[in-house]
């Protein structure tokens, strides 16, 4: 079964790499759902990393209904990306009514020629998630990231399967959202080729408090940092060998 770490820093990409994981989507910024990492980072994780690198292209937080500029930075991330010679780009784009764009990620997947391209978790807000798969498939996307559009993808699980059985192969379907130890195995039972998690564990740093907070209340807490753990990727592997 493949594994895919959701790698939010180097030292989450290399533990990948030494836990033995597939590939990674490298991202920054969890706390909001990833965003585009920077260009330093992508360098260095390519350059000093064997494992496959997809990259997250997600210019800011929020909705994914993107203005023409912030479009634009996009298309200007991903041709990075293909300079760097990453292993595939993950992304997504809605219209305003919470529809996939076909038009703006057929320009997407066009930019991204020569890698994988992977549609994110923006479906998992759309209103008829079997007639927008079908939009997937017209595009040849090669996978799907969802939920299962459940806060996790094991709450999920019934329509991820549903989804599963109408692509008959045509795009991959990958559970990602609360995947652990504990619910792992169930994704392999249910016929699912590949997962995508973070296996993160948080770490104190010890700092002076700021005057103002920086970090989102809903995720992590102020002088706590996550990183994929290595320990924890190895034994999800082992249980799904």
């Amino acid at each position: 079964m493949i594994i895919e770490i959701c790698a939010n820093s180097f030292e989450s990409a290399q533990a990948a790499q030494l836990a033995g994981a597939h590939r990674i989507e490298l991202c920054t910024e969890l706390s909001v759902g990833g965003l585009t990492p920077s260009y330093g980072l992508i360098e260095k994780v390519v350059s000093e990393l064997n494992i496959p690198t997809h990259v997250l292209i997600r210019p800011r937080s929020g909705n994914f209904t993107y203005s023409k500029e912030e479009f634009d930075v996009m298309l200007r991330d991903i041709a990075f990306c293909k300079k760097m010679e990453c292993a595939g780009i993950v992304s997504g784009f809605l219209t305003s009514e919470s529809k996939i764009d076909s038009g703006k990620t057929k320009r997407l997947i066009a930019a991204s020629e020569g890698m994988e391209f992977t549609f994110h978790r923006a479906f998992d807000w759309v209103e008829n998630p079997i007639e927008e798969l079908q939009k997937l498939i017209d595009l040849e996307v090669n996978r799907l990231l969802s939920s299962g559009q459940k806060p996790t993808a094991i709450e999920g699980i019934s329509l991820l399967k549903e989804l599963q059985n109408i692509s008959k192969g045509k795009i991959e379907i990958m559970p990602g959202g609360g995947i652990n130890i504990e619910n792992a195995l169930k994704f392999k039972e249910a016929g699912f080729k590949s997962i995508h998690f973070s296996a993160t564990t948080k770490k104190q740093v010890l700092s002076k408090k700021p005057i103002v907070s920086m970090h989102s209340d809903s995720f992590f807490e102020e002088g706590i940092i996550a990183t994929s753990n290595a320990e924890t990727i190895q034994k999800i592997k082992a249980l799904l060998a």
